[in-house]
């Protein structure tokens, strides 16, 4: 775990990013309110996933799935929260399937290719020998 309690702190750019695209254009954060905000932030993650970790545990389960976190959520008494959450999930999900997806289409196509290949090897091996077999008759015949 972590040895000092600033370990346990968000990344200052992932929150400074999070603050810009909240904010309204031309809106200006002090280093002390991103501080605090980033603290927040750290805060709420840990206690979400002390929550989250108590549903999986109930259920006898060591990792933490998306049904867990959503579960703490209405236990943390954020139910506004979960139904944008469970479409954010559904989006992610279905971009991964796509992802996966795409990723068999490109395995099956450069197996086809490698197959291609391969024939195609084989082939030119094929007529090297049907050349080198016709010479050597050749060489017979005029022997």
């Amino acid at each position: 775990m972590a040895e000092r309690p600033e370990d346990l702190n968000l990344p200052n750019a992932v929150i400074t990013r999070i603050i810009k695209e909240a904010l309204p254009e031309g809106v200006n954060i002090s280093k002390e309110a991103r501080s605090a905000i980033s603290r927040a932030a750290s805060v709420f993650v840990l206690y979400a996933t002390s929550c989250a970790n108590n549903f999986a545990m109930k259920g006898k389960r060591k990792t933490l799935n998306a049904g867990d976190v959503l579960s703490a959520m209405e236990e943390m008494e954020f139910q506004r929260f979960v139904a944008p959450l469970k479409e954010s999930l559904e989006v992610y999900r279905r971009e991964q399937k796509g992802k996966k997806e795409a990723r068999k289409d490109k395995d099956k196509k450069a197996d086809s290719e490698e197959q291609d290949k391969s024939r195609e090897e084989d082939n030119d091996d094929d007529d090297e020998r049907m050349e080198e077999e016709e010479q050597n008759d050749e060489e017979e015949v005029d022997n």
